[in-house]
C-alpha cells in the first residue's frame, strides 16, 4: 500500500506523515489505523484523532530507572493542573519547554524529608520535574481506544499482515540487509521488491479463484499492471 526508505539514522515515526499520506490518499475510506509502539508519539496521535479515525497502538513499557517510580504513577489533575505523586503531594506547573512539554516541579523543602525520595529523584536540589506534552490528551485517547473491543481486533491482525510481510522480505527476499549503497538505489530496489511481493500475492489469490485458468490469469495480471487501457476508456 505504501512505503518510504529513509537513513538508517532517522527514527520511524519521521517517516510517518509522508506514508500516511499517500497511503489515506489512496485509501480515504481506512478508518483505523494500526501501527507498532515505535509511532507512539503525541504528534501522531493527534494527525490520525484529528483526520476522524481512530489510532491502533500497543501498550508501550515506562522507560524510567529500575527502583524508581513509574511515569504513570504520578497522576495528572486536569482540573487544577498540577500533578499528584505517590505521596500525595503537588507539583505544580512551571513552564513549557520548547519541545512542547508542560514540566511541573515539586517542593525541594518537601522532597527533602520525602520517605520516598530515593524512589522518586536522585536531583541534588531534591526537586521531582514531571514533564507531560501539550498533546498528551491524544496519547491518552489512543491508550483507551486500545482497550476497545475494535482496538483489540485490529492491532491482533498485525502478526498476519504487516509482520508476516516483514518477516517474508526478510527471509525470502533478502531484505534483511542493503546490499547496495545510496538512497535513491535503495529507494528502488525496495520498491522492486514490494512490487515482486505483491505479483506473488495477487498469483496465489487468482489460484483460489473457481475459474482459475493459467493463460487468462497471465493476462489479467497483464491487464491490471497496463492502465493504459482503462485511461483511454475513461475508466480510470
Amino acid at each position: 500500500m505504501g512505503y518510504e526508505v529513509t537513513a538508517g539514522n532517522v527514527h520511524d515515526s519521521k517517516a510517518f506523515d509522508k506514508v500516511y499520506d499517500k497511503i489515506t490518499e489512496d485509501f480515504p475510506e481506512i478508518q483505523i489505523v494500526t501501527m507498532d509502539s515505535a509511532y507512539r508519539t503525541p504528534w501522531i496521535c493527534k494527525r490520525v484523532f484529528g483526520d476522524d479515525r481512530d489510532a491502533s497502538l500497543p501498550y508501550k513499557c515506562p522507560m524510567t530507572k529500575d527502583g524508581f517510580f513509574k511515569k504513570y504513577e504520578y497522576v495528572y489533575d486536569e482540573y487544577y493542573d498540577c500533578i499528584l505523586c505517590p505521596e500525595n503531594q503537588v507539583l505544580k506547573y512551571s513552564t513549557t519547554n520548547r519541545e512542547g512539554y508542560r514540566e511541573y516541579k515539586s517542593n525541594p523543602k518537601i522532597c527533602e524529608n520525602c520517605p520516598s525520595r530515593h524512589q522518586c529523584t536522585g536531583s541534588k536540589s531534591f526537586q521531582k520535574v514531571v514533564t507531560r506534552h501539550i498533546w498528551e490528551n491524544w496519547v491518552e485517547k489512543a491508550d483507551d481506544f486500545r482497550h476497545t473491543p475494535e482496538g483489540k481486533a485490529s492491532y491482533a491482525k498485525r502478526k498476519e499482515t504487516i509482520e508476516r510481510v516483514f518477516a517474508d522480505a526478510k527471509e525470502k527476499h533478502a531484505m534483511r540487509y542493503t546490499h547496495i549503497r545510496g538512497l535513491t538505489r535503495v529507494r528502488s530496489w525496495v520498491g522492486l521488491k514490494f512490487a515482486t511481493m505483491n505479483l506473488k500475492k495477487l498469483a496465489l489469490w487468482a489460484a483460489k479463484q473457481p475459474s482459475f485458468s493459467p493463460v487468462s490469469s497471465f493476462f489479467r495480471v497483464l491487464d491490471i499492471l497496463n492502465p493504459l487501457p482503462k485511461l483511454r476508456q475513461g475508466v480510470l
